[in-house]
């Protein structure tokens, strides 16, 4: 796998280099009266995102752990994937999204494409190769169907 630093790890560096750069200056984004339910609202809805894409995998019974994606048990497509095929990764997304808001600096929005690009590139489409070794058809059905985020 390309993989090398795990989800939850790159958002939680990224959430760091983003408060760095908004202790920085710069112009703020504007009406700091939104600001504050729209990063709680994109909170909750991420950390709902979160825990239903969880409660499918305990469902199904197989791994939830991003490093062992050969550890799968079977293909999860149901519940809230059927909405987007890596709901986790788009939990974290919001959660990041949320904490840009908050920050209230245009230049950490920034950090939402970097988390894209990088769990696009080093964990999303390694999954994708094992996930099509060990489910063939049925994967390639369900990635016909389901969009990778959203």
């Amino acid at each position: 796998m390309e993989l090398k630093i795990p989800p939850p790890l790159v958002l939680a560096m990224l959430a760091a280099v983003m408060w760095m750069v908004a202790g920085l200056g710069g112009s703020p984004l504007p009406d700091p009266q939104l600001r504050a339910p729209l990063s709680l609202t994109l909170f909750v809805l991420g950390v709902a995102v979160e825990l239903a894409a969880i409660r499918q995998f305990r469902k199904a019974r197989t791994t939830i752990n991003p490093l062992t994606p050969m550890a799968t048990a079977r293909l999860v497509d149901a519940g809230i994937y059927r909405l987007s095929r890596n709901p986790m990764y788009l939990g974290a997304l919001l959660l990041l999204a949320a904490w840009a808001v908050w920050l209230g600096r245009p230049v950490n929005l920034a950090g939402l494409f970097l988390f894209v690009w990088y769990v696009t590139k080093y964990q999303i489409v390694p999954e994708e190769r094992v996930l099509t070794e060990l489910f063939r058809d049925e994967y390639e059905s369900y990635r016909a169907k389901v969009r990778r985020w959203i």
